[in-house]
């Protein structure tokens, strides 16, 4: 079936005639607009086959596919020793911060700390292959390790006999599959369905909840459930507190210790500007410093002591030496099962902190990441780490900074910091026997205290958008009083709700004519640019919403542009979920401002409609109506990107019940800056954007405006700003106004579709036009009667 038979099938089905798209494609003749110097356009509708061309693959899409899979073939061509050196000092820097954050994650995920190191050298290691941003570092992370620990204690309750290394693996290995596979399909664009506020609210949310839960640690106290909720675990840490041991002086003191060191090295390098390097890194190093000085006292303090739980203070224990753990990971339908109900949390958590934070850091060093390449990344990172013992692993908030910070060049440090936590897991795992476990725990809270989104952002966000501020707050509250998975789902079920109401009671805007006058001095400033005579022209027309929602001034009054002529402007696009709303406001509207045709259109009492049922008995009927005529409605579509078959027919309903509203006249619709071809394919389906058969027989007065813009080799320059490219003031032909243009001139939009215009002031000039024709016309028409009707009676 050829696409104007489908037009023709459609247009049945929604009533309406499209005899005019063959009768008339040549505009009437206008003003000196010989053949020489004004070319005929007709536009062109898109077909299906031109849709569908699209999506068909090509030898050259499939390379650039390929070539998009390993972005490191752009620039490991260029790599330099200047490159090198930063990438070095970066991929150290943060190795020396991830060795105790990852062994501290991994007991939060309830697995042995060497878990930890195993994730973070795979995440490095493998990462800056399939990398597009240079910052970004995968490995353990505090919120991922959490919910991992959530879900191995919820597992082991059902299911006593799987091991937690197990379930934490078959974790990774399924949601890295899931990963991968929307990053293979370049399906990134999902992640765009989890908002800012909904980031912000689980991050913080998180944050406190893990911070909470490692204070009965830092203290030494046990017997607290620190998997409950966050409320629960303050209490019951209060009731315990005269339970707490020696642990606290060494958790305690290493937390004032990380935040002094902080403190004093912000403060000095805005003491000391020339040596923001020195203490940059000296701050960055603090962890590395406060763990290495804390294994030291512990040395000293248990150096005989041969066995972790007979130490004066709870230690870390044993560590096995390289990668004890490495082997497939055990994948069976008991483990499937188990963990299924907790797939999609996990897989939500991997993709928003990992997208959100390379973004994050894409903007702030100017570049621009890809969302399914890195999802490619963090996938394969995931499918492949299980086999040497990782667990779930994704983009690093706290590292990420530290590496961006200390100058790292590309994606290829991630090596370097690979090489640190592998001469960890070999050379220090005698060290790390003596690590305070209360310590750990200060580095956790140290760590997790710069997710907590800050006082004055939330501020900004209340400015903003206050309804989102209660979304954050209720994600929080809700993370803190059940746990971080309600937290995630309520904010972001809340914000995609909040997006359709706001689509579905869209509110669109009338607008009115004002003038808009130009100051003297920039009359002066830009004499050169506006030419001659420009002292003249100190005005131009705007239009604003009459109602001055916008926020305009609202002492400016706002004239409409023609009795009887009303423009509309969609606010949030045009589709079957707010139709309903804007046809129900454009018509209520109309209907106020405008009266009927004829104002006695009803012969008898009970042929009057129920809605309508006129004045009431003994009163006669108002036939002193002043309000004008229903003549044109002008639609600006600039907002309105793609349409649906709901839309359309909602617009032909209102169109027909106008029509019915305005009999015997007919009311012209226009439509401005509509930017889609299929748009107007819609449109002029529906039988809007050129004139119907009927009405041409019956309205010979009709005269349309084009907008004319230059074409061919010469460039015709603006006469304001002197710009080849700036054609915003394109003028109607007629009374030698093309002479302005040198060469040839044709229509912006297609002279088959007089009824589209380029923005909304050509709209509105065309509906004058057309509607002061018509009067002239009949108020000829009426002479000629009245003259014809004296000379009979002269006759008579």
């Amino acid at each position: 079936m050829t696409t104007n038979k489908v037009g023709r099938f459609l247009a049945k089905a929604l009533f309406i005639d499209i005899d005019y798209r063959k009768e008339h494609t040549e505009p009437p003749s206008s003003g000196d607009t010989s053949s020489s110097s004004v070319e005929t356009y007709v536009e062109r509708e898109p077909t299906t086959g031109e849709y569908l061309s699209e999506f068909k693959p090509t030898v050259h899409g499939f390379r650039t596919y390929i070539h998009s899979l390993f972005p490191f073939w752009a620039w490991i061509f260029h790599y330099n020793a200047t490159w090198l050196l930063g990438d070095i000092i970066a991929g150290v820097t943060v190795g020396f911060v991830v060795i105790p954050q990852g062994m501290a994650y991994a007991l939060l995920a309830k697995l042995p700390p060497e878990y930890g190191l195993y994730t973070s050298f795979v995440g490095f290691l493998l990462y800056w292959a399939f990398a597009t941003s240079k910052d970004i570092t995968i490995g353990t992370v505090a919120v991922m390790s959490t919910i991992v620990g959530n879900i191995v204690i919820k597992v082991q309750e059902q299911n006593p006999a799987l091991a937690a290394e197990d379930i934490a693996r078959a974790l990774a290995l399924i949601s890295g599959c899931v990963l991968l596979f929307i990053g293979l399909i370049r399906a990134g664009w999902l992640v765009e369905f989890i908002p800012l506020i909904a980031i912000t609210s689980f991050m913080t949310g998180a944050a406190i909840s893990i911070g909470v839960g490692q204070v009965p640690a830092l203290l030494g106290i046990t017997g607290v459930n620190t998997r409950a909720a966050s409320y629960e675990v303050i209490i019951d840490t209060l009731k315990a507190l005269p339970k707490t041991k020696l642990d606290a002086a060494m958790g305690l003191s290493a937390l004032a210790m990380l935040y002094g060191i902080r403190i004093v090295c912000s403060f000095m390098t805005k003491r000391q500007p020339n040596r923001k390097k020195f203490w940059f890194f000296l701050g960055t190093l603090r962890m590395a410093f406060v763990i290495l000085l804390y294994i030291l006292i512990s040395y000293l303090v248990n150096r005989n002591v041969k066995v972790a739980k007979d130490a004066k203070f709870k230690i870390l224990g044993k560590v096995p030496r390289g990668f004890k753990h490495a082997g497939a990971p055990t994948i069976n339908s008991t483990i499937l099962k188990a963990i299924a109900p907790d797939l999609p949390l996990t897989i939500i958590v991997l993709i928003l902190e990992h997208i959100a934070i390379s973004k994050s850091f894409g903007r702030i060093n100017n570049y621009v990441i890809n969302p399914s390449q890195e999802l490619v990344a963090v996938g394969f990172t995931n499918v492949f780490g299980p086999f040497l013992g990782a667990y779930p692993a994704t983009g690093s908030f706290s590292r990420t900074a530290i590496k961006s910070k200390a100058g790292v060049r590309t994606p290829l440090a991630g090596i370097f910091t690979a090489v640190i936590v592998l001469l960890a897991l070999y050379a220090l795992t005698a060290v790390f026997f003596y690590i305070p476990s209360s310590s750990l725990a200060a580095i956790i809270i140290h760590a997790v205290g710069d997710l907590i989104t800050a006082p004055n952002v939330v501020f900004q966000f209340w400015e903003t958008s206050p309804i989102e501020v209660v979304i954050f707050f209720a994600g929080v509250l809700l993370t803190i009083f059940t746990n971080i998975e309600n937290g995630i789902y309520l904010t972001i079920t809340s914000s995609l709700a909040l997006l359709l109401w706001r689509h579905l009671k869209s509110h669109g805007a009338f607008l009115g004519r004002v003038n808009i006058y130009r100051t003297t001095s920039d009359l002066l400033a830009h004499k050169e640019a506006y030419g001659p005579g420009s002292e003249d022209r100190k005005a131009r027309e705007a239009f604003l919403p009459i109602n001055h929602h916008d926020g305009s001034n609202p002492q400016i009054e706002v004239e409409s542009p023609y009795p009887g002529v009303f423009i509309y402007r969609f606010s949030e696009g045009f589709t079957y979920l707010n139709q309903q709303h804007y046809m129900d406001e454009l018509v209520a509207h109309a209907q106020h401002i405008a009266r009927p045709t004829k104002l006695d259109r009803f012969a008898k009492l009970g042929d009057r409609p129920w809605n309508d049922p006129g004045p009431r008995r003994g009163q006669q009927l108002n036939l002193e109506d002043n309000r004008p005529i229903l003549r044109a409605i002008i639609l600006d579509f600039s907002s309105v990107n793609h349409v649906d078959v709901t839309s359309m027919q909602g617009l032909v309903d209102v169109r027909n019940q106008l029509d019915r509203y305005a009999a015997p006249e007919a009311v012209e619709w226009h439509f401005a800056a509509i930017n889609n071809r299929w748009t107007k394919r819609a449109l002029t389906t529906a039988g809007f954007g050129y004139i119907s058969t009927d009405r041409v027989r019956a309205r010979s007065h009709w005269q349309p405006v084009y907008s004319f813009a230059a074409v061919g080799d010469t460039p015709s320059r603006d006469p304001k700003t002197g710009d080849v490219e700036a054609q915003d003031e394109i003028q109607p032909v007629g009374e030698k106004q093309h002479e302005s243009f040198p060469g040839k001139l044709s229509t912006v939009h297609g002279q088959n579709r007089p009824y589209f215009h380029i923005d909304v002031p050509a709209a509105v000039e065309s509906a004058i036009s057309g509607i002061e024709t018509k009067l002239s016309q009949v108020s000829s028409v009426s002479s000629q009667d009245v003259h014809t009707a004296e000379l009979d009676a002269k006759s008579g």
